[in-house]
């Protein structure tokens, strides 16, 4: 594989025009769509031995088995249900006119907005890529890719995947780093998705202000679990550590921090040390763990339990005080009991495995904790009670919800995913990315005769009258 070298900054201009020259050329049509995504799915069947090597090696290490799921399994579901519904989302979509405006009638298209850049995070390098990609794609559009620059293996062979698939004037692929990202997200792109954190996402729409245009962005947040009195405890525990410990916590809808009735609180903490034990044995180089990514997010989530450590918070560690290898960027999971929230792993996404352990007395207290701070992506309530469900799901407003279970909506191409507020804005997945990446263009036809030939001055006698019953 190449050694990545960064695009420079002058070409990725150039680079959007010619993107956009070809679009408006030759716009594909349903049946060109279709075959890219075909070829899309093939070459990605094909590369995952190349994609696990480049994944494991940006990383340090990532399970195999992480990499199939999170890259592989979700991708390539997105591209089959994507394809199975096409055609049926490409059609002209019926309107009513109302009977004011009878006997006209109305369509919505679906249209291709034109070129899409899409900026892709480290965390998930392939799925978070190529699923928007894919949605952009079926709209008929012609894509700009800019991976993360932290992963430099997993975004050149993106780069020599996609090519093999596509066409240089329908899909690029730009590689760099911060200044590369700063000039794309400044490209007059007819549609732009980020997905990252808030700091930068807030900076990627503020580039994007200058030319209007539109963006979607998917960024991040404190993700709560809740976990009901009447849960029981080890599958509560079991189903957060997978939310939480997938990706060594590196999810932007991961369990950010967990909050469980005040009585069942320590057997939850002994609940969750002992399902960890029975995942990672004694933690020696843990085949089955991921790796942080660099040495800067490792000394970021070192602070956070030092943090806690000064302030004499009680720190549970399962592997013991000396698990870990901080020149291998391995990160043992750890508890951190009852923080405040003015601890350093509240006031931060952590994204990482680090999980708080908060107790609580009534679902009040925990609405209200929710609430006070931003908004999450994402919101694990624990419960059979179908009230206590509700009565969470009613009050705290997150950017998508998966009941008994974590991460699970995120897979489900049914639902639309994206964030709220400063988890993010705007909607992909299935046909939420198609209308995304879509001008759903309305289209009204008027009758050969149309009662709009008499709305003309002199608005007197019948017209006066009819003008003011039509307002009533």
């Amino acid at each position: 594989m190449d050694t990545p070298t960064d695009t420079p900054p002058d070409a990725l201009l150039e680079t959007r025009r010619t993107l956009h020259a070809a679009w408006q050329a030759c716009k594909p049509d349903l049946q060109q769509r279709r075959a890219d995504l075909e070829r899309l799915r093939d070459a990605l069947r094909a590369g995952v031995p190349a994609m696990d090597a480049a994944i494991r090696a940006d990383f340090g290490h990532r399970s195999e088995h992480e990499n199939l799921v999170s890259e592989v399994m979700v991708t390539l579901a997105e591209i089959d249900h994507t394809l199975k519904h096409l055609r049926a989302w490409s059609k002209p979509r019926k309107a009513a006119v109302g009977w004011r405006f009878r006997p006209g009638r109305a369509r919505v298209l679906p249209e291709p907005v034109g070129v899409v850049g899409i900026l892709s995070p480290w965390n998930y390098p392939v799925n978070l890529a190529l699923m928007p990609l894919v949605s952009a794609i079926a709209a008929g559009n012609h894509v700009y890719l800019k991976p993360s620059e932290h992963t430099p293996r997993t975004s050149a062979w993106m780069r020599d995947l996609l090519e093999g698939v596509f066409p240089a004037d329908r899909v690029a692929v730009a590689l760099g780093g911060a200044e590369v990202g700063a000039a794309f997200a400044a490209l007059p792109f007819d549609h732009l998705l980020f997905t990252g954190s808030t700091a930068v996402g807030r900076k990627v729409m503020a580039a994007a202000a200058p030319n209007l245009t539109p963006v979607t962005l998917e960024l991040g947040g404190k993700a709560p679990a809740i976990v009901c009195p009447d849960y029981p405890l080890e599958k509560a525990a079991a189903r957060i550590a997978t939310g939480k410990w997938f990706n060594a916590g590196q999810t932007c809808i991961g369990v950010d921090y967990v909050l469980v009735d005040a009585a069942r609180r320590d057997a939850f903490v002994a609940a969750m040390v002992a399902e960890l034990k029975a995942r990672y044995g004694t933690f020696e180089a843990p085949r089955d763990y991921t790796r942080i990514i660099n040495a800067g997010q490792y000394a970021r989530l070192r602070g956070y339990v030092d943090d806690a450590r000064q302030r004499g918070l009680a720190i549970v560690e399962p592997f013991g005080t000396r698990a870990g290898d901080a020149d291998a960027r391995v990160f043992p999971p750890t508890l951190v009991i009852e923080p405040g929230p003015e601890a350093e792993v509240m006031q931060h996404e952590i994204f990482g495995p680090i999980l708080p352990v908060l107790s609580y007395d009534s679902l009040d207290e925990v609405i209200a904790r929710i609430n006070a701070l931003d908004r999450p992506l994402a919101l694990y309530p624990f419960s059979h009670e179908d009230a206590s469900v509700d009565r969470i799901v009613g009050k705290v407003l997150a950017g998508g919800v998966t009941v008994n279970d974590t991460l699970v909506h995120f897979g489900a191409h049914g639902l639309p995913f994206g964030g709220i507020g400063p988890s993010g804005m705007g909607a992909i997945h299935g046909r939420f990315g198609f209308d995304t990446f879509s001008k759903l263009l309305p289209v009204f036809h008027q009758a050969r005769f149309a009662g709009s030939d008499l709305l003309k001055p002199p608005y007197t006698g019948r017209i006066d009258r009819m003008i003011r019953w039509l307002a009533k």
